[in-house]
């Protein structure tokens, strides 16, 4: 096996599975709910702890990638990921799919983390090109995949089998790293922040339990008090401690520079104005309109084809426009597609109505990703691009964790009002018929109707789902919205020449083309 493309296949296939991975589940979150008689917010948190793990161990990966060899990191990510996979797939209940997926999450940022810094180092001049062009085009595959391949292993097999499928994948990748990737490693004197990485995964998840506690249980309930002052203190911590750190994970003052940390936020607010309401929208084909899940991956598809058709078209003829108008444009489509939603789904509503606001978010999603790390790239001194870079793909992966955490909070508070409002349900089981039509068993609701009832729990069922819609697409909308003009007004400039080409052996998570 001395082809020289054989790098390239272990790692892009090691990079399509812990990218597919945060959508492949979209599709199965009605069976799994029935299967393990999951509640609402046990389904948010099957979505949300893969992407925190993720994002709270990006950094610190890249820092032990360095110190203890790339190869040695990408394997051991690909050995948990697959492990953790199994354990998913075997799930008895919520509370162990749950915790798999964190260890999931904590593989994939193993692997997420090597990638591209293996790529530099496996490939050089015009090969190297080729190789980022490969494995970008199979981040975007990932996304389109996702959705579809759920749901065909869903309806067909299992949904149990979206996990299982990682094992023979797992197996073949770790087979050719074994045999054609070579070992390389950071700097010498590479050093791991602790004090930094701890403190930044605690106020991460502190801050992502204490929202979704809030929802459910209200904002003065004491966990969520306790979560959030806990994830405000771990925050001043972090601040304190990369001030002073002389390897920091974040060198805090690239953040002085209003254009990287207007990108920072800007890497936040598009992972979470884009992409979670997808998993609500999935809830709404599935356990609201009966479609099967194969149909309900396919109704989502719009959003990741026109993106991926539009990014990998567009990347030459946007090379010479400014990064920050590209963005910025992109980020006001995906607004302006999230409100389109909000404009046309309603409880008459069919499929159909979602997709020329996926389309047209698909749009911006196509034109602001390829630019969004080389932005920051360019926004960041020379010397700092492998910081840079780790920094933008961990905030992003941060936006779509909070984006679950916060949109789901108002899509189930939402629900709830429009079911104690509506009067159809006695007070005393308005509260479990929300909860049952938020955690995918609608259904349940209809059937535990009295016949003559019946057609009016359907109705409250529609009504209430698409008030819960409405409300999250809006948000997200906004939220696209305002970080499209807060891009467009600070981040200006031409974009920068190509820099000479560097030798093997960049900091972590250099540079992402998707």
């Amino acid at each position: 096996m001395r082809s020289t493309w054989w790098p390239l296949a272990a790692i892009t296939l090691g990079n399509f599975m812990l990218l597919i991975d945060v959508t492949i589940v979209n599709t199965a979150l009605p069976q799994v709910a029935h299967g393990l008689d999951a509640s609402f917010t046990s389904l948010q948190w099957v979505m949300d702890i893969y992407a925190l793990a993720l994002a709270a161990l990006l950094m610190v990966a890249g820092s032990a990638a360095d110190l203890f060899g790339r190869r040695r990191l990408y394997l051991l990510g690909l050995t948990v990921f697959a492990l953790s996979s199994l354990i998913c797939g075997l799930a008895p209940d919520a509370g162990v799919l749950i915790a798999a997926r964190a260890v999931q999450g904590i593989g994939a940022a193993a692997m997420f983390a090597t990638n591209t810094p293996l790529l530099m180092a496996t490939y050089s001049g015009r090969a190297r090109g080729v190789a980022f062009g490969v494995w970008g085009g199979t981040s975007g595959a990932a996304a389109a995949v996702g959705p579809v391949l759920g749901g065909v292993l869903t309806e067909y097999v299992d949904w149990r089998a979206i996990f299982l499928v990682n094992l023979p994948l797992t197996a073949i990748a770790v087979w050719i790293t074994l045999r054609t990737v070579g070992e390389s490693r950071g700097a010498p004197g590479a050093r791991i922040d602790w004090p930094g990485a701890v403190s930044f995964t605690v106020c991460a998840g502190a801050l992502t339990y204490g929202l979704m506690r809030g929802g459910e249980e209200g904002w003065s309930d004491t966990r969520a008090v306790v979560a959030l002052t806990g994830a405000a203190l771990a925050l001043i911590v972090f601040i304190v401690v990369e001030r002073g750190a002389r390897q920091p994970l974040l060198d805090l003052r690239l953040l002085r520079r209003p254009s990287f940390a207007v990108l920072m936020a800007a890497a936040l607010l598009l992972q979470a104005a884009a992409f979670p309401y997808l998993t609500y929208a999935g809830l709404w084909l599935q356990s609201v309109l009966d479609m099967s899940p194969v149909r309900a991956g396919l109704a989502v598809t719009p959003m990741a084809g026109v993106a991926l058709v539009v990014g990998a078209a567009g990347g030459r003829l946007l090379e010479k426009v400014a990064p920050g108008r590209t963005l910025g444009g992109g980020l006001l489509l995906v607004g302006a597609g999230a409100l389109v939603n909000a404009t046309l789904v309603d409880a008459s509503s069919h499929w159909a109505a979602l997709a020329p606001g996926l389309a047209l978010s698909g749009l911006g999603i196509g034109l602001a990703m390829p630019v969004l790390v080389s932005a920051a790239l360019g926004a960041a001194p020379p010397e700092r691009a492998g910081m840079a870079s780790g920094a933008v793909n961990t905030f992003r992966q941060l936006g779509y964790a909070l984006g679950i955490a916060v949109l789901g909070t108002v899509f189930s508070a939402r629900v709830r009002d429009a079911v104690s409002d509506s009067g159809a349900i006695p007070p005393q089981s308005s509260g479990r018929a929300a909860d049952a039509i938020t955690g995918g068993h609608a259904d349940a609701v209809i059937a535990a109707a009295p016949p003559d009832h019946a057609a009016a729990a359907r109705t409250l069922v529609h009504e209430s789902f698409a008030v819960g819609l409405d409300r999250i697409f809006v948000i997200s909308g906004i939220t696209a919205l305002a970080a499209g003009l807060l891009v467009l007004a600070v981040v200006r400039g031409r974009p920068k020449p190509p820099a000479p080409e560097r030798q093997p052996g960049p900091s972590p998570t250099e540079p992402v083309a998707a």
